[in-house]
C-alpha cells in the first residue's frame, strides 16, 4: 500500500514539474491584478520589487512571487490630515498608487511611498516585503514625501548626508506639484530619527527650489533621477510659466551632500535643432561602447566621447507633432561642461556668455540682479558645490540649451528606454505606447532591427525597463504584466543566411559549430573568420573551383578557393560532399590556399538532364563530419550532349561549347578534348570553320505553292568524297529530297512546293543527311518562305506588297498570289472601292467629328484618296490615320442647310458615304450616315460634393450622336470623366475649383466634336463636402465585423461610402505590395453611415494600420481608430450548465474592442445573452432549456450531450469549448406512474364537479383575472428591472462643479426684506420691499420730523410694552398682523438692537410665566402667534446672517444646486409639476417617459461667436429649455440679474431658414380636446444642434394675441394643455368607473413601484444633506454668540421654574432655533441666496425640512407600512440626526458663556454695519398706521399706566398724531 502511495506522489511531482517548468518557447511572465506603477531591481540578488495599485510584490529573477502585501485601498481623503480617523467623515476607500520604490541594499530596506495619506512612506524588509519595518502617520506635514495625485510623477535616488561628522543615509525626491501636496520640488529625506528630525523628515529647508510662487507657474513632470561622480541629476519637463503651456525638458544637477541646494542648476535639453521633441518621457544612463563612442565623436555634435564615458539616453515626445517621438543622446561629460559654463558665467561674468544673458533663476523673481561679475574666473571650479553667498538656483536660458539631433525618430510614442552593450556595440531597447519593445542597433546610422519577443498587448510599456543582473534578459513591464525576455534570440536561426539577415549585434554565425550564437558562446570566436557578425551580413562563400568544371567521364582532384575560411587546428577534420559522395579534404597549411578534394567517380555522377549539356552537383564543405562551413555547386559537363543544342549543326555545336569539346567527323561524335587524337577528321575546340558544313543558300526568298530550285555551297567535305546527301525540313513533312552536286563545291536541289498560311513570312532551316548512314552533316541553310495571300485580301493591299515578293492580284480567283501562279494577266487598276461600315453613323449638325470608313480597295497609299463625301457634305481626309485599302478617317463638315421652303417636311440630313480614289474609281456605302441634333435635357443627381467623384447621368434626345471619343462633358468648366456613352451619358465629376460652396447651380456642357456644345443650364450644384464629426465605437478587432457608426452631415450626396484599412509600411513589413481592406457601407442616411469594420489579415502588427472612410472622392482618416489583436480565450473552467444558467468565459483582450451589447454567444444553435463583458471575463446567460446541436454531424451523434459554446465578436468566431446541461436525477417508474395517475384521476373528478357548478361566464371572468395578473406581474418585473438599472446609473457624485461657482448671497437689506416681509399678504409688493410711500411733497419735512419723534417714543420701554400689550389684546389684531407688526418693529429699532433685545427678553419672560402657570410649558414658542415670537424669529435672522455667509451657506447652496441638478436630470412635467427624480412621493412622475439627453450649442445673439454647450432633455418644453439655457449661459450672474424666460426667444436654424421655438404654436399636437406642449422632440431638434438665444424687445408675444382670439373658447374649456402625462379625461373617468376595483388597485400598485426612485435620489443627495445638517448642528466648530446667549437665557429660566424638565427645555430650544429659523431657510433658499426655487425643487426641499423637524423632536416615531413615504425614506438617518441635535445642545451648554456686555457689543456692531441700508422711515410710518388704527385704545391704556403718565407719553403721542394726520387734539 505504502509503495503505491509513493508511486502516486512521485507521479504527481513529475506531472507538476512538467507542467510548471517554463516551456522552451514561452517567456516567463508575472501578472498583476492592478495597474503596475513602479518596478525596481536589487542588483545583489536580482530580485524585482513591483509597486502596483494597492499591492506590493517581491519577485524572484524568474518572476515567481516570493512575497506580497496589500497596500490598499485605505480609508482616506485628500482634504483630511493623517492620521485619518472617524473624524474625517469624507474618508472613503481610496486606491493606493505606488509613487516611489527605492532599494537600500546596505541596510536590507525597501522604501515604499504611496498616494494615500498625503504620500507618506514606509520602510519594508528587502528580504520579505510583508514585514513592515517602519510606518508612522502622526508626524505631520514633514513626513509627506510623495504625491496624493495619480497624475503627479515622483522620482527618487538614494544618497548620503553629513552632519556633525556623522554620515546619514538619505534619499532625494523629485516630485511634481499636486493640489494637496507639499510645495517641495526637490527634497532630501532622512531614513532615521536624529535630534529633531524624524524618519522621512525633509532635512534641508532650501526655499529656493520649493518656494511658493512656483506652484502656480510651473508644471513639472519628473521622469528620471540618477547619481554620478558625486552629483545627483534629475530629468524632468516643465512649463516656463502658467500662461505658457509648452513643455521644455531640463536636467538639473546638484552635489550629493549639498547642505542647502546651493549647487542646484538646471540645463535645458533640446532634442533636434528646433526642439521639436520637447517633452522627456523616459531615460537611461549607460556607457556607449567603443563603436558608438567613435561615431558620436566623429559627428562633432557631442565633443570627444570615450567608450567608458556615461551617456544619457532620453526618449522624447513632441507637442508640435504628437504622432511621433524621438530618442536623443547626451554624454554626461557635455552636460557637465555646459553646466560649468552656465555656473561660471553667473558666478564671474554677470551671467553673460558671448555677450548674451545665459542664466536666470527659476522659481523666483530675482532674475535680474542675480549674477555678479566681480569674482575671480575659476569660481565655478573652486566652489563646484556652490555656496551660501553665491547665487542659486540657476537655470540656462533657452538659447544655451544643450542640443542633440535625434538618433532615432519613430511614429508613435516611445515610453521607455534601456541600453546595453555587446562587444563594444550599443543596443537600445525602446518601449512604445502600444506595448512593443523595439531593438535598435546604435551605430552611426541607428536602425531598428527587430522587436523583443514579448506578446504585444497594446498597453503602453512602463518607463522602468530593466535588465537582469547578467544583462542577458530584459524585464518588460506593461500595465498589468511583466515579461522576462532574452535580449537576443540568435539560437532560433539555423543557417548562416538567416542568422546574418537579422542584423542583430548580439548574434553572429559560429562557422565551426554551425550555429547562430553570441560571440562568447562560440568556442573559437577569437580566431579569424570563425564567428561572422550578423550586421556585417556576410557568410563564408566559395570564391572559385580549380578546375572550374570537369567532364563527367573523368575523375581527379579539385581545389576549392574559400578566402574567408576559418583557420583549422590539426585536430579538425575537413570533408567535401559532392551530392552524396563524401571525400576527405586537405587544407593548405597556411589556411590561405585552397582546399583540395577528390571528385566522385564517373559512375557516381548523376545523369545529364535533357536539354542540358552538363549536370550541376551541390557541394558542401564540412568540418568535423557534420558542421557545414559553406556550400556551392560544381558542374560536370558531357560533350556528347552538346549536340542537343542544335541538331542541324552537330559539329559546330560541339566545338563552340564552353566545355572545350572536340569533333570526330569520322565517328560523327563529340568528345572531351584529347591531344593524343589527331588527323583531318578531328575538329579542335573553338574551330567551327573547320567543320564539314553546307552554307549560303540561293535564292533566299521562296514563295508558297511553287517549286523553285535552291543552290548552296559545301565546305570541308573531303572526308565525304563520293557520298550522297539528302535534304529536308519540318515543312517538307517526311519527304527527303536528293542533293545533286554541281561543279566543285556547289550543290543544289529541285525545290519543294511548300504550303503555309499562318503568317506572311516564316524562316525555314534545312538539314542535310548523309544518305547511307543517315547522319546529319552541319547545315546553316536558312531561307524565308512567304505567302502573298496572307493579310492581303483585296487588290489594293496586294499591290501594296513589296516588289521582291512578286505578288499579283489574280482577278480569276480574286486572291493575291505569287506571279507564276496566276494564269490570267494582271489588271492595271484595282476594282472600285467598297465600303462596309461607317463609325459613327450619327453626327452633330455642326460636324467637326471624325468618321471612320471601313471597307476594301480604298487605295494603296494615302495620296490615292481623292475625295470623300458624307451625306453629301465634304469630309476632310485625315492622312495620318489612313490604313492601306481598309480604313479611311475623315473629319466631317457641318450639315447642309436646306434652302427655306414652304414645304412642311423635315430637311433630310442623312445620306450615304462616297469615297473617290486614284483613277476616278468611286465607292458608295450601303450604310447611311445621319446628321442630327443631340439635346441633353436633364442631369441626375442634381448636386454632389465639391470634392467630386459623383457619377452623374445625362438624359435627353439623340445623345448617342458621334462616339465616346468625340464627346467631352464639363460641369461648370470642370471636366467630368465620361464613363459610358449611349442613349444616356454617365460621367464622374471632378473636383470643384471655385471658392463658393455650395456653388450656384452650374451648367452641364456636353461637347460633341470640335464645335458643337450642348448645355443643360443650372443642372448641377457642388455642395459642401461630407463632414465626419464623430464615430463610435473607436476600435475593432482584426477579425472585423464590428458595427461602426459614423456621424456627420451631407452623406446623402455620397454614392459610394466605404471603410478602408491600409497598413502603413514599416521597416519590418516584408510585403511591399500595397494591400487594402475595404468594406462598403451597410446603410446610410444624411447624417449617419454604418459600416462593418473590414477584417484585416495582413499584419501581425495592428498598430501600423490607418483607417479611412472613402466618400466618393473624399478620404477622411478616422483619427484614433485602433485595430486590436483578436482576443484570446482560455479553456472553460466549468463545462456543466446548472440551474443558474451562468457560463463564465475567461481570456484576454475582450473589452479592447467589444461591449456586452455587441458580443454574441451561442450554445448549440441557441443564442446566449452576454451579461457582462470585462477585459478578461465574459459572463453569459445560457438558454434555460437544452438547445439542439449546431451542426448536423453533432446532432446525429446522440450519445453525446456536449454542445459547442461559440463566442462571436463581429466576424470573429471562437469555439471556446463544449458544455452540457446538468441532468435531473432520474425518478423510478414505480413512483412516476402513481404520482401522475392519482392526481389525474382527482383532477378529472374535480373538473367534472366544477363544470357542473360553474357557468361559462364565470370561466370567462377567471380567464380575464388571470390575464390581468399575468400582465401585472410582467409589468412589475419590467419596471423593477428598469428602475434598478436607473438607480445604479444615478448613483454618481455631484460635487464636481458646485464648489467652483460663486455663491450668490443676498445683501443684508434684501435678506431681511425677504425674511421679514415676503411672507406678508402683499408679498414682493409690500411697501417695505418697494420703499414707496405716498406722501405729498409739501408735507414731507413735517412727516419726517414727526416720524423721528415717533421713533423716540418707541425707544421708551414703557410706551413700547404698553403699545404691544394693547394691540395684542384687540381681537382683530390677528396672527398675521402681529407678525407683520413685529417685523416693522425690528426694522424701526434696528439702530438699537441691544434695546430691541431687552424688549424681547421682557416679553419672553411674560410669555414664559403665562405658559408655565397654565401648565402648558411645552407649547411655548410652538407657533408665531404673538409679537414676541415673531420678534425672536427676526432676531435670530439678524444674528445668524454672518454665520450663514461664512459657514452654513455653502453646504445649503450645494444641497440646493445638487437637488436642482438631480431633478432636472430627468423629465419634469411642466403642467403637473411632477418629476422623475424627486424626494416627494406626491410629486413623483409615475409614468415611464422615453427621453434622451441632448447637448445644445447655444449662441447668444449679439454676444460674439462663442457657443455654450447646454445639456437638456428632448422631452423638455421650450420654456424648460430656455430656463436651462439661461442657467448655463448666465451661470455667473445671480438670478435677479438674468433675463427672464418670457423675455428671451429661442431660434433653431436647421436649414437656411430659422424657426422660433415656443411652447404652443400652430404645430402643437392635439390629442382629443387636449393640446400637448411643444418639446424639443416635437421640433425634432437633434443632439449638437445650434440654437440662438435672443432678447425679445416686446415681451407681448403672439400668445397674447392668441388669448384675445381664444377668449371665447377658454370660457368653454379650461386650459386644456398637457406636457408629459395627459390628465384622466372625462371619457377615461367614465371608463374607469365601469372598470373593476382591481384595475384601480393595479394602477396604484404600479405607481408604488416607482418609489425606488425616491431612494435613488435620496442616495445621490445624501452627502449634501449630511453636510448641511452637520454645518448647522456642529458645536465643535463655530457657534454664533447669539445662540449661546439665548440658550443660556432659556437654561436660566428653566431653573427658575419648577415644572420645566429637560424635555421641555429641549422643545424650547428647538422651537427657538431649528424650527424657527433653520427650517424656514431650508424651505426657502431664496431668503438667503439670489436664486429661483421651482415648485418641483420646493417639494423635495419640503421633505428634507420635514426630516430636519423630525430630527429635532424628542418623541419617537413608530414606523409602519402605512407611514408616509417621506418618513420611511429618511427613517434610518433620523436617529443619527437626533443624536446630532442632542450633542449640539450639550456642546453649546458646555461652551464659555457670552456675557450681556459681549452680546451688546456684538449687537451694536450689527446695528452699525447695516442700519443705514434699511427703510427705517417706511417702517416707522407703517408702525404708526397701527397706532392710528387703535389710537383711542392706546391713549386710554397709557392714561391708566402711572409710569406712562410720569413720562407724558400720551401727550407725545397726541403731538405726533397731530403732525402726521392733522388731528385736532384735546390740547
Amino acid at each position: 500500500m505504502m509503495e503505491r502511495w509513493w508511486v502516486w506522489q512521485f507521479a504527481l511531482v513529475a506531472l507538476a514539474t512538467t507542467y510548471l517548468s517554463p516551456s522552451q518557447g514561452k517567456n516567463m511572465e508575472f501578472l498583476s491584478d492592478t495597474l503596475i506603477n513602479n518596478v525596481v531591481s536589487e542588483p545583489r540578488t536580482g530580485r524585482l520589487y513591483v509597486g502596483a495599485v494597492n499591492s506590493l510584490y517581491q519577485l524572484t529573477p524568474d518572476l515567481d512571487v516570493e512575497s506580497r502585501t496589500e497596500t490598499g485601498p485605505k480609508r482616506d481623503n485628500r482634504q483630511c490630515t493623517p492620521p485619518v480617523t472617524d473624524a474625517c467623515e469624507e474618508a472613503v476607500d481610496t486606491d493606493n498608487h505606488n509613487k516611489l520604490l527605492l532599494v537600500h541594499g546596505a541596510k536590507d530596506v525597501l522604501v515604499v511611498c504611496g498616494s494615500v495619506f498625503r504620500g507618506i512612506c514606509s520602510l519594508r524588509n528587502l528580504s520579505n516585503v510583508e514585514q513592515l519595518l517602519y510606518f508612522s502617520d502622526t508626524k505631520g506635514e514633514k513626513s509627506y514625501v510623495a504625491s496624493a495625485e495619480e497624475s503627479v510623477s515622483v522620482v527618487g535616488v538614494m544618497s548620503y548626508f553629513t552632519k556633525d561628522r556623522d554620515n546619514f543615509t538619505v534619499f532625494l525626491v523629485g516630485k511634481g506639484y499636486g493640489s494637496h501636496d507639499s510645495t517641495k520640488l526637490i527634497s532630501t529625506r532622512i531614513l532615521q530619527d536624529y535630534g529633531d528630525w524624524v524618519v522621512f523628515d525633509s532635512i534641508i529647508e532650501a526655499s529656493a527650489v520649493q518656494a511658493n510662487p512656483f506652484v502656480l507657474r510651473y508644471l513639472h513632470d519628473f521622469r528620471f533621477a540618477f547619481k554620478d561622480s558625486g552629483f545627483v541629476y534629475f530629468l524632468f519637463s516643465r512649463t516656463l510659466g502658467v500662461q505658457d503651456t509648452k513643455n521644455f525638458t531640463f536636467i538639473s544637477r546638484m552635489c550629493e551632500d549639498d547642505q542647502g541646494y546651493y549647487s542646484y542648476t538646471e540645463l535645458q535639453l533640446n532634442c533636434s535643432a528646433t526642439n521639436k521633441y520637447n517633452k522627456a518621457q523616459a531615460a537611461y544612463v549607460a556607457t556607449p561602447g567603443e563603436v558608438l563612442a567613435q561615431s558620436m565623436t566623429k559627428s562633432n555634435q557631442y565633443g570627444p566621447v570615450s567608450a567608458s564615458d556615461k551617456v544619457l539616453f532620453v526618449t522624447f515626445t513632441s507637442d508640435e507633432d504628437p504622432s511621433t517621438s524621438a530618442m536623443c543622446m547626451y554624454p554626461l561629460r557635455s552636460i557637465n561642461k555646459r553646466l560649468v559654463e552656465i555656473i561660471g558665467a553667473c558666478y564671474s561674468d554677470n551671467g553673460i556668455i558671448n555677450e548674451r544673458a545665459a542664466v536666470y533663476s527659476p522659481y523666483s523673481s530675482k532674475s535680474e540682479e542675480l549674477c555678479s561679475g566681480g569674482n575671480q574666473n575659476n569660481m565655478a571650479l573652486r566652489y563646484k558645490c556652490g555656496a551660501e553667498f553665491l547665487p542659486s538656483p540657476l537655470a540656462s536660458k533657452a538659447e544655451f540649451a544643450l542640443t542633440a539631433e535625434p538618433s532615432l525618430v519613430r511614429k508613435g510614442h516611445m515610453t521607455a528606454v534601456a541600453v546595453a552593450g555587446e562587444m563594444g556595440h550599443a543596443v537600445a531597447f525602446l518601449g512604445t505606447a502600444t506595448g512593443e519593445v523595439l531593438k535598435v542597433h546604435l551605430s552611426a546610422h541607428p536602425e531598428v532591427y527587430g522587436r523583443a519577443p514579448a506578446e504585444v498587448t497594446g498597453d503602453k510599456v512602463n518607463k522602468n525597463l530593466l535588465f537582469d543582473s547578467s544583462l542577458q534578459h530584459l524585464y518588460i513591464t506593461t500595465e498589468k504584466k511583466i515579461t522576462k525576455v532574452p535580449v537576443q534570440a540568435c539560437h532560433l536561426k539555423t543557417d548562416c543566411h538567416s542568422c546574418v539577415s537579422m542584423k542583430d549585434p548580439y548574434c553572429g554565425w559560429c562557422v565551426l559549430e554551425g550555429k547562430c550564437t553570441r560571440k562568447q558562446d562560440c568556442s573559437r570566436s577569437t580566431e579569424e573568420n570563425t564567428w561572422l557578425w550578423s550586421p556585417n551580413q556576410q557568410c563564408v562563400k566559395i570564391e572559385s573551383f580549380s578546375p572550374p568544371n570537369i567532364s563527367c567521364k573523368k575523375t581527379q582532384q579539385v581545389d576549392i578557393y574559400i578566402p574567408t575560411h576559418p583557420r583549422l587546428r590539426p585536430s579538425d577534420r575537413l570533408h567535401c560532399v559532392f551530392g552524396s559522395f563524401v571525400s576527405d579534404a586537405v587544407m593548405a597549411s597556411d589556411s590561405q590556399g585552397p582546399i583540395t578534394c577528390s571528385l566522385p567517380d564517373p559512375v557516381e555522377i548523376p545523369p545529364t538532364p535533357d536539354q542540358q549539356d552538363y549536370v550541376s552537383v551541390p557541394v558542401k564543405v564540412l568540418v568535423n563530419d557534420k558542421i557545414e562551413v559553406t556550400s556551392g555547386e560544381y558542374h560536370f559537363y558531357n560533350c556528347a550532349a552538346t549536340v542537343r543544342k542544335n541538331q542541324n549543326t552537330p559539329c559546330i555545336s560541339c566545338v563552340t561549347s564552353e566545355w572545350g569539346c572536340q569533333w570526330n567527323a569520322q565517328d560523327h561524335s563529340c568528345s572531351d578534348k584529347d591531344e593524343a587524337v589527331d588527323g583531318d577528321h578531328i575538329v579542335k575546340p573553338q574551330q567551327p570553320h573547320s567543320c564539314p558544313q553546307f552554307e549560303s543558300p540561293e535564292p533566299l526568298l521562296i514563295p508558297v505553292g511553287f517549286e523553285i530550285p535552291i543552290g548552296f555551297q559545301g565546305r570541308n567535305l573531303d572526308i565525304y568524297m563520293g557520298r550522297r546527301f539528302t535534304i529536308g525540313t519540318e515543312l517538307m513533312k517526311h519527304t527527303e529530297k536528293q542533293v545533286t552536286q554541281e561543279q566543285g563545291s556547289k550543290f543544289k536541289f529541285t525545290g519543294y512546293e511548300f504550303a503555309y498560311d499562318k503568317q506572311q513570312e516564316v524562316n525555314v532551316s534545312f538539314h542535310i543527311k548523309e544518305r547511307d548512314t543517315e547522319r546529319k552533316i552541319d547545315s546553316t541553310l536558312t531561307v524565308v518562305l512567304y505567302n502573298c495571300s496572307v493579310g492581303r485580301r483585296d487588290c489594293s493591299l496586294c499591290k501594296h506588297a513589296d516588289a521582291m515578293y512578286q505578288c499579283v492580284w489574280c482577278a480569276a480567283t480574286r486572291t493575291c498570289v505569287y506571279r507564276e501562279l496566276c494564269p490570267s494577266p494582271q489588271p492595271a487598276q484595282c476594282p472600285n472601292p467598297e465600303i462596309t461600315d461607317i463609325i459613327p453613323r450619327f453626327g452633330p449638325l455642326n460636324g467637326r467629328i471624325s468618321v471612320t470608313i471601313k471597307g476594301s480597295n480604298m487605295g494603296i497609299k494615302k495620296e490615292d484618296i481623292k475625295k470623300i463625301t458624307v451625306a453629301g457634305v465634304d469630309c476632310a481626309h485625315q492622312e495620318d490615320r489612313y490604313s492601306v485599302s481598309t480604313s479611311v478617317v475623315c473629319e466631317i463638315g457641318p450639315a447642309r442647310r436646306t434652302p427655306p421652303s414652304d414645304l412642311p417636311f423635315e430637311p433630310n440630313n442623312s445620306g450615304a458615304v462616297e469615297v473617290e480614289v486614284e483613277g476616278g474609281r468611286r465607292g458608295t456605302s450601303q450604310v447611311i450616315f445621319t446628321y442630327r441634333d443631340p439635346i441633353p435635357v436633364s442631369v441626375q443627381p442634381a448636386k454632389g460634393p465639391a470634392a467630386g467623384g459623383t457619377v452623374i447621368t445625362i438624359r435627353g434626345k439623340d445623345l448617342d450622336t458621334a462616339t465616346k471619343d468625340d464627346i467631352a462633358v464639363t460641369v461648370g468648366g470642370v471636366p467630368c470623366e465620361v464613363l459610358s456613352f449611349g442613349t444616356q451619358i454617365t460621367c464622374k465629376t471632378g473636383r470643384y475649383r471655385g471658392q463658393k460652396v455650395p456653388s450656384d447651380p452650374l451648367t452641364v456642357t456636353v461637347r460633341y466634336g470640335k464645335n458643337t456644345t450642348k448645355d443643360v443650364p443650372a443642372a448641377y450644384q457642388y455642395s459642401e463636402n461630407p463632414k465626419i464629426t464623430d464615430y463610435y465605437p473607436k476600435g475593432s478587432f482584426l477579425c472585423g465585423g464590428r458595427k461602426i457608426v459614423v456621424v456627420g452631415n451631407s452623406f446623402d450626396l455620397i454614392q459610394r461610402a466605404a471603410m478602408k484599412v491600409l497598413p502603413s509600411t514599416d521597416e519590418f513589413s516584408q510585403n511591399t505590395a500595397p494591400v487594402e481592406f475595404v468594406q462598403e457601407a451597410l446603410s446610410k442616411n444624411d447624417t449617419v453611415l454604418q459600416f462593418h469594420s473590414p477584417p484585416v489579415n495582413c499584419c501581425s502588427d495592428s498598430q501600423s494600420l490607418r483607417t479611412l472612410i472613402q466618400l466618393d472622392n473624399v478620404m477622411e482618416e478616422l483619427k484614433g481608430f485602433d485595430y486590436h489583436p483578436d482576443p484570446t480565450f482560455n479553456k472553460l473552467a466549468k463545462n456543466v450548465i446548472t440551474e443558474t444558467s451562468i457560463i463564465i468565459v475567461t481570456g484576454r483582450g475582450f473589452s479592447k474592442a467589444m461591449t456586452a451589447k455587441e458580443a454574441q454567444a451561442f450554445v448549440g444553435d441557441a443564442s446566449c445573452h452576454v451579461n457582462i463583458l470585462q477585459d478578461d471575463k465574459l459572463i453569459l446567460e445560457a438558454p434555460s432549456s437544452q438547445p439542439r446541436a449546431r451542426s448536423k454531424r453533432q446532432r446525429r451523434d446522440t450519445t453525446n450531450d456536449l454542445l459547442e459554446l461559440v463566442v462571436k465578436f463581429g466576424h470573429g468566431e471562437w469555439m471556446v469549448g463544449s458544455v452540457y446541461y446538468a441532468r435531473k436525477d432520474d425518478i423510478p417508474l414505480a413512483i412516476i406512474i402513481p404520482a401522475v395517475i392519482v392526481p389525474m384521476l382527482l383532477f378529472i373528478a374535480v373538473s367534472v364537479y366544477c363544470y357542473r357548478r360553474k357557468s361559462q361566464q364565470a370561466e370567462r371572468e377567471y380567464e380575464k383575472v388571470k390575464h390581468q395578473l399575468e400582465n401585472l406581474e410582467e409589468s412589475v418585473r419590467d419596471r423593477c428591472k428598469k428602475e434598478f438599472t436607473d438607480l445604479m446609473i444615478e448613483m454618481e457624485d455631484h460635487t464636481s462643479d458646485l464648489s467652483e461657482a460663486r455663491i450668490p448671497f443676498l445683501d443684508y437689506k434684501t435678506y431681511t426684506d425677504r425674511n421679514f416681509f415676503l411672507p406678508s399678504k402683499d408679498g414682493a409688493n409690500d411697501a417695505m420691499i418697494t420703499r414707496k410711500l405716498q406722501i405729498p411733497e409739501a408735507r414731507r419735512a413735517i412727516v419726517a420730523q414727526a416720524l423721528n419723534q415717533f421713533s423716540n417714543l418707541l425707544n421708551s420701554k414703557t410706551f413700547l410694552i404698553n403699545f404691544i400689550h394693547t394691540l395684542e389684546s384687540r381681537p382683530d389684531f390677528n396672527a398675521r398682523a402681529r407678525g407683520y407688526f413685529a417685523s416693522l418693529l425690528t426694522v424701526a429699532l434696528h439702530g438699537k438692537l441691544e434695546y430691541y433685545t431687552d424688549i424681547m427678553r421682557t416679553l419672553l419672560l411674560e410669555l414664559m410665566d403665562e405658559h408655565v402657570q397654565s401648565k402648558n410649558p411645552k407649547l411655548m414658542l410652538r407657533r408665531s402667534e404673538t409679537v414676541v415670537e415673531r420678534m425672536l424669529c427676526n432676531w435670530m435672522s439678524i444674528c445668524l446672517y454672518q454665520f450663514l455667509r461664512d459657514t452654513a451657506g455653502e453646504p445649503l447652496y450645494k444641497l440646493f444646486k445638487a437637488l436642482k441638478h438631480q431633478v432636472e436630470k430627468g423629465p419634469v412635467d411642466a403642467k403637473m409639476k411632477k418629476a422623475k427624480y424627486t424626494l416627494n412621493d406626491t410629486g413623483l412622475l409615475g409614468d415611464d417617459v422615453e427621453y434622451s439627453v441632448l447637448t445644445l450649442q447655444v449662441l447668444v445673439h449679439g454676444e460674439g461667436p462663442d457657443v455654450t454647450p447646454v445639456k437638456v432633455l428632448n422631452c423638455d418644453t421650450i420654456s424648460q429649455v430656455k430656463e436651462k439655457i439661461i442657467d448655463q449661459v448666465y451661470r455667473n450672474l445671480p438670478y435677479s440679474q438674468r433675463p427672464k424666460v418670457e423675455s428671451v426667444a429661442l431660434e433653431w436654424r436647421p436649414g437656411s431658414t430659422g424657426q422660433i421655438l415656443s411652447d404652443m404654436d400652430l404645430t402643437s399636437q392635439k390629442e382629443g380636446r387636449w393640446k400637448r406642449l411643444n418639446t424639443l422632440a416635437h421640433y425634432n431638434v437633434r443632439d449638437n444642434a445650434t440654437l440662438v438665444l435672443s432678447r425679445v424687445l416686446h415681451t407681448q408675444s403672439f400668445h397674447q394675441h392668441q388669448d384675445s382670439y381664444e377668449e371665447k373658447n377658454s370660457l368653454l374649456e379650461d386650459d386644456n394643455t398637457f406636457h408629459l402625462v395627459r390628465p384622466a379625461d372625462d371619457l377615461d373617468e367614465v371608463k374607469s368607473k365601469r372598470g373593476s376595483m382591481k384595475d384601480k388597485a393595479m394602477t396604484k400598485a404600479i405607481t408604488e413601484i416607482y418609489l425606488t426612485r425616491l431612494l435613488s435620489v435620496k442616495g445621490t443627495l445624501q452627502q449634501f444633506v449630511d453636510d448641511f445638517f452637520r454645518s448647522v448642528l456642529c458645536s465643535s466648530s463655530v457657534v454664533p454668540p447669539a445662540i449661546k446667549y439665548f440658550f443660556d437665557f432659556l437654561d436660566e429660566q428653566a431653573l427658575r421654574h419648577d415644572n420645566v424638565d429637560e424635555e421641555t427645555l429641549h422643545i424650547w430650544k428647538t422651537n427657538s432655533l431649528p424650527l424657527r429659523f433653520w427650517v424656514n431657510i431650508l424651505r426657502n433658499p431664496h431668503f438667503i441666496f439670489d436664486v429661483h426655487v421651482t415648485e418641483v425643487v420646493d417639494a423635495s426641499l419640503h421633505v428634507i425640512s420635514q426630516t430636519f423637524m423630525d430630527a429635532c423632536t424628542k418623541t419617537e416615531h413608530k414606523l409602519s407600512r402605512e407611514s408616509p413615504s417621506n418618513k420611511l425614506l429618511y427613517a434610518k438617518e433620523i436617529s443619527t440626526y437626533k443624536k446630532m441635535v442632542d450633542d449640539y445642545y450639550k456642546g453649546i451648554r458646555q461652551m464659555v458663556p457670552v456675557s450681556d456686555q459681549d452680546m451688546n457689543t456684538h449687537l451694536a456692531e450689527v446695528s452699525r454695519q447695516h442700519t443705514d441700508k434699511l427703510n427705517t422711515q417706511v417702517a416707522l410710518h407703517q408702525l404708526y398706521q397701527y397706532a392710528s388704527k387703535y389710537y383711542d385704545v392706546i391713549i386710554q391704556s397709557l392714561d391708566e399706566d402711572p409710569a406712562a403718565q410720569n413720562r407724558q407719553l400720551t401727550l407725545r403721542l397726541q403731538q405726533i398724531a397731530a403732525a402726521l394726520e392733522n388731528k385736532v387734539t384735546d390740547l
